[in-house]
């Protein structure tokens, strides 16, 4: 048992999907995984584990934004193995050819945070995915028909920006879209010697002001979970 999840030492699976909100966990596991158990309700971040495909599989949700997240991934990786953990969640485009309902997988993830600057001592660390489950989610993405797009995400501390020209820079440079957790989760994993990918929906377009619509965002949500599944399953 760690100070934030109540599970045991065995209770939760060495492979973890990290939703952010905990009613996704929830749905996640009643709707994917057989005999799922709810392994924690401490402040409400429920997780569960279960089993697909006859697969161990957890499920933990973690909160939004780069702290919240990362107490989670520090205690799965401490207090309870995890070894390959799987960011599920939503994502802005910042590039016009990044579709609503796209894909993202995270290859990489820059960030404005000054977490990884204290870590660092002020240097610059460039939190990266692991590169053989990108490489399987995205073969795995092509062969489902779904419309995939793999490079570098912000993680950003600021969901309501005052600046409305904060997204040019990054842009600019390539970044494909904006969130708040990948570059923690992927920072705390190479620390852990642990696998990461971070996949993501495309639910707005920062350039367009586009939103997706609530039945849009759970169609899409649903088969992204289901390929990351795919790949928690193969690298059980």
């Amino acid at each position: 048992m760690s100070l934030h999840i109540e599970a045991k030492p065995d209770d939760i699976a060495p492979v973890v999907l990290l939703p952010g909100d905990p009613l996704r966990a929830k749905w996640i596991a009643e709707q994917f995984l057989e005999r799922a158990v709810c392994h924690n309700q401490v402040r409400n971040a429920l997780g569960f584990t279960g089993f697909c495909k006859g697969k161990r599989i957890s499920v933990q949700s973690t909160g939004m934004g780069m702290p919240s997240h990362s107490i989670y991934v520090h205690e799965l990786l401490e207090h309870y193995r995890a070894r390959v953990l799987v960011r599920v969640g939503t994502c802005g485009s910042l590039q016009p050819h990044v579709a609503l309902r796209d894909l993202v997988l995270a290859s990489s993830a820059s960030t404005d945070s000054a977490m990884n600057r204290q870590t660092f001592s002020g240097m610059t660390f460039a939190p990266t995915a692991d590169f053989e489950l990108l490489r399987f989610a995205y073969d795995a993405a092509l062969k489902r028909g779904l419309r995939v797009r793999t490079g570098n995400v912000l993680t950003s501390d600021t969901f309501y920006s005052q600046d409305l020209n904060w997204w040019k820079v990054w842009a600019a440079h390539g970044v494909l879209a904006a969130e708040m957790e990948t570059a923690a989760l992927y920072t705390l994993c190479a620390r852990a010697g642990a696998r990461a990918l971070s996949i993501l929906t495309v639910s707005d377009h920062i350039v367009k002001g586009e939103s997706a619509s609530a039945e849009e965002r759970q169609q899409t949500f649903e088969r992204m979970i289901e390929l990351a599944l795919e790949v928690a399953v193969d690298h059980a």
